[in-house]
């Protein structure tokens, strides 16, 4: 069984299902603004408001959430938690553990989730543009006379969302939950209203009706397939939170709330279609009475907040899942909830992703152009998504081929379809996601490659640790009082900081320890695992090596390790001192990277946070030792 979610404790389940529908459910709860008018909009308005197209794509959009949301998402892919956790880094890192000796197999796998971050982020981009775009230009609705305001308030309320993650959303979540119930009653009250006007509309769930549409017109269904792909973006979030709140309550929000509202609205929004063909142009807002437009923009832009705030809080953890992993550089990552450990505030994400969505949403100018280019990233992921699955169906839950077959068989060729449908959508926009995912990929990669090749560099200049403490004690290093200690990130060589130490300064304090942490394949690893003490060299020579294994969402916190390992320190652990090598990297041609990429490298590594301020170090009492290397 895995562990409870981080946070859950004390909770109970109706709370997790308040809060499963305020974070989980934000982006993809808020699709029905902008799928439906996207669909009629596909080539100039090809799709007619005729009964048997509205049916067609009624159908289309309710069996998309029926197969890839109901049956992927919901009731597979939440059964491959890693410990709890979810996303596809934490499904690569499961897929990478079970193949266990298969180094090749693996690596590819930890690459594909790497890739999956990197879409994640084009979509992160994306989805708070073409939300708050969405809910404010329903003041055109109201009145034309507002569409000149549309992107100055757009902009203002993107500018508030970033702003505010600095203080987190632990203050704010209460909130989340009932404002996305009243926003999920509204959406299923409005679309019930109109399948009760005309209950015909009601046919659009058999799948005949999708079929029907693909063989009269399969050109334009192919098309239209692009645009229902925007029903569900966001479903990949119901595994990235995971670990917040458990698989029973996600999947309990879905079923009693979320599917059958999302339902009754595409199917209400279709029903208004059939009656007034000119609704094709808003179906959304035009399904509540006038003297209820202007209250539901204001409910739709504070759940298109949510769903915008839900992505951020996704990409933080990402972002931070990758810095654990060696896949991004040291980052600044502020935690902003006491209880919440899945909830983290990255600066530099925050201030990169708020300066491209603005550049977006100007750029764009509306939730229609933007909708375009909406999709490609998003399809890319569930494909990925599905060969991680399919490793894991195989190698841990042991399934039979034919049920592999049968799994891959449907969920591939729905999935391969939508990619096929957006591919269009590259050069009408597309390609902005593509080319943030690609700019994330190659920063990802290349500083991994990059960390191998310094990690190499630094053990030819180190050498062995042993070497390093004989040549120590045949020289007759004096000792002072006290506990010098040493973050490492090799086991078996010497800190360079410690070779500096002895050589600039002459001296050791009378007993030295060595620290040394690795990131495991798991989520959490509790307080006191993984940590083990050894006494270097002779009895006697006061030096201590201490080794720790965090999981990849837990925070390196060395000081609270050594204070577990080594409780006798004199003075405590508040009392040593820390010594850390601060390197100065010289590019050269024995990285095994492209001038360009090596470049590239030793620009992240002079913009990472320091060795000191990521682990937490006290400044007072840290101590940072240069190192020239030639990479």
């Amino acid at each position: 069984m895995p562990a409870p979610p981080a946070g859950s404790r004390g909770r109970g389940e109706p709370a997790l299902v308040l809060g499963a529908l305020g974070v989980v459910y934000g982006d993809i709860g808020t699709s029905p603004l902008y799928a439906v008018e996207t669909v009629f909009a596909v080539d100039g308005g090809a799709v007619g408001s005729a009964t048997d197209d509205v049916l067609g794509i009624a159908s289309l959009v309710f069996w998309a959430l029926t197969v890839t949301v109901t049956v992927k998402y919901v009731v597979v892919v939440l059964r491959a938690d890693n410990d709890g956790e979810g996303g596809v880094l934490a499904l690569a890192a499961l897929v990478s553990r079970s193949l266990g000796g298969g180094r090749r197999r693996a690596g590819a796998a930890v690459l594909l989730g790497v890739l999956g971050a990197s879409l994640f982020y084009g979509d992160s981009v994306i989805t708070p543009a073409i939300s708050v775009l969405s809910a404010v230009e329903g003041l055109e609705v109201v009145s034309p006379d507002l569409s000149a305001a549309v992107l100055p308030l757009a902009g203002g309320v993107l500018t508030a969302l970033f702003a505010a993650q600095r203080w987190g959303t632990s203050r704010v979540g209460r909130v989340f939950g009932p404002v996305m119930l009243l926003w999920f009653a509204a959406l299923g009250a409005a679309g019930l209203a109109q399948v009760w006007a005309r209950p015909e509309v009601l046919r659009g769930l058999s799948p005949s009706y999708a079929v029907l549409l693909a063989v009269d017109r399969p050109v334009l269904t192919l098309a239209v397939m692009g645009a229902v792909v925007l029903a569900i973006t966001g479903a990949e979030a119901l595994y990235a939170d995971m670990g917040h709140f458990g698989r029973r309550p996600i999947r309990l929000a879905w079923f009693g709330l979320v599917f059958p509202a999302l339902t009754l609205n595409y199917l209400g929004q279709a029903a208004l279609v059939t009656g007034d063909p000119r609704a094709r142009e808003d179906p959304f807002f035009l399904l509540f009475p006038s003297w209820a437009q202007l209250p539901m923009v204001v409910l739709a832009t504070a759940a298109t907040v949510i769903a915008s705030q839900a992505v951020l809080a996704g990409a933080f953890s990402v972002s931070r899942q990758a810095v654990q992993m060696g896949f991004l550089p040291r980052l600044r990552i502020r935690h902003t909830s006491a209880r919440e450990a899945g909830q983290v505030y990255v600066p530099a994400v925050n201030r990169a992703l708020f300066v491209v969505v603005l550049a977006v949403v100007l750029g764009f100018g509306s939730a229609a152009r933007l909708a375009t280019a909406y999709g490609v990233a998003v399809t890319a992921t569930f494909l990925i998504t599905t060969v991680l699955l399919l490793v894991v169906a195989r190698v841990r839950w042991r399934w039979s081929r034919r049920r592999l077959v049968l799994l891959g068989g449907v969920l591939g060729a729905v999935e391969l379809t939508y990619s096929a449908a957006t591919l269009p959508k590259v050069l009408d926009g597309g390609w902005l996601t593509l080319l943030v995912a690609a700019t994330v990929f190659t920063v990802m990669t290349t500083w991994h490659r990059g960390h191998e090749a310094l990690a190499a560099r630094r053990a030819e200049r180190e050498g062995p640790l042993a070497a390093a403490l004989a040549e120590v004690r045949a020289a007759g290093v004096p000792r002072v009082p006290g506990t010098g200690v040493y973050p490492h990130l090799a086991e078996a060589t010497a800190p360079m900081a410690l070779r500096a130490t002895v050589d600039r300064l002459g001296v050791l304090h009378e007993r030295v320890v060595v620290v040394s942490a690795r990131t495991a394949d798991v989520p959490h690893l509790p307080g006191g695992a993984g940590i083990t003490v050894e006494p270097l060299g002779r009895p006697g020579d006061g030096f201590v090596h201490v080794a720790a294994e965090f999981g990849f969402r837990d925070p390196p916190d060395l000081a609270a390790v050594l204070r577990r390992a080594l409780p006798q320190t004199p003075g405590g652990a508040d009392a040593v001192t820390w010594f850390v090598t601060r390197p100065v990297l010289r590019p050269t041609r024995r990285s095994g990277m492209s001038a360009g990429r090596t470049r590239l490298f030793v620009a992240l590594t002079r913009a990472a946070v320091g060795h000191a301020e990521y682990l937490d170090l006290p400044a007072s009492r840290t101590v940072g030792m240069g190192a020239v290397i030639d990479l």
